[in-house]
């Protein structure tokens, strides 16, 4: 897969994640935060896992013996963002919410650099930069009083760049992208479920009532869309990720005034405007570099 095919694999998965968000504030008005990631995880297990078996057959080389603890922390962090941004939705709007979830565009390149001591390209620190200003235009520029699940949200940014931040780390070591998506999921079900079972009741017209929005999370939201991530990002960095996958913000916005009546002013479409320079930033300009190189080699 070339580098542009990897990032339009990312663009998918931002677009499929923005719509997401209306899914998981509206399930709250008949099922609890954890059920819902579990049983939403559940359904993308069962997604992941003849993908995962088919590729088990199909590899040449054995895993490394580390991989699955390896994905098992992947899984983690990837519940850990659920969580706080399942439960911050609760109190925030989707907008705020896909607002505040971008930050994750910031601070993977900051972890990369912190704990890998890896210096991304130098055009992913404006491009980031101006990622985040389109996402804060998108919110419509004001963000005062914040409230609890704000800072949930943004809890679950930091968590969100660590699994960014690990899928490239991990995924194109072991060649196994669909078995990292099965275990990854597979804790959040397990993890969710058990949290669901001691902290939220259950019936079965909760799970009725919230059907539509558990199937979409679990077969769209964390099925396709976390496979097109794990997939696309074998073939570029973290930090680029983040910047093509924070379009996930402005679908969020978009869906949410659509379906949810929430509004967007003129500076929001600006922002819309300004995340869309991000990405291309981001795409264009490594790609101009690496050819100039290749060019001054030859």
């Amino acid at each position: 897969m070339t580098r542009i095919q990897a990032n339009l694999f990312l663009l998918l998965s931002g677009a499929i994640w923005g719509a997401g968000f209306v899914a998981q504030s509206t399930a709250m008005d008949s099922i609890g935060p954890m059920w819902f990631i579990g049983l939403r995880f559940a359904i993308a297990t069962a997604v992941a896992a003849p993908l995962a078996l088919w590729e088990h057959r199909k590899a040449e080389v054995p895993m490394p013996k580390s991989s699955i603890r390896n994905f098992l922390w992947i899984g983690l962090a990837l519940f850990a963002g659920a969580m706080t941004q399942q439960l911050g939705l609760m109190t925030t709007s989707v907008t705020n919410s896909g607002f505040l979830t971008g930050l994750y565009v910031v601070f993977v390149p900051i972890l990369t650099v912190v704990f890998l001591r890896r210096k991304p390209h130098w055009v992913i620190w404006p491009a980031a930069g101006l990622a985040l200003l389109g996402i804060f235009l998108l919110s419509g520029g004001t963000l005062s009083g914040l409230n609890n699940g704000d800072f949930l949200t943004i809890i679950c940014a930091a968590f969100w760049a660590l699994q960014v931040m690990l899928v490239g780390i991990f995924v194109g070591s072991t060649g196994r992208p669909m078995l990292l998506c099965v275990v990854q999921f597979a804790v959040c079900a397990v993890l969710g479920c058990l949290a669901g079972a001691m902290f939220e009741p259950l019936d079965m017209t909760a799970i009725t009532n919230a059907l539509p929005e558990i199937l979409y999370a679990g077969l769209f939201s964390s099925g396709i869309g976390f496979i097109c991530q794990v997939v696309g990002q074998r073939y570029t960095t973290a930090p680029q990720a983040a910047i093509f996958l924070s379009r996930e913000a402005l679908f969020a916005a978009l869906l949410g005034v659509l379906l949810l009546g929430e509004t967007i002013t003129m500076v929001g479409y600006i922002g819309c405007a300004t995340i869309f320079a991000a990405m291309l930033i981001a795409e264009i300009v490594p790609e101009l570099t690496k050819s100039k190189r290749i060019a001054a080699g030859a």
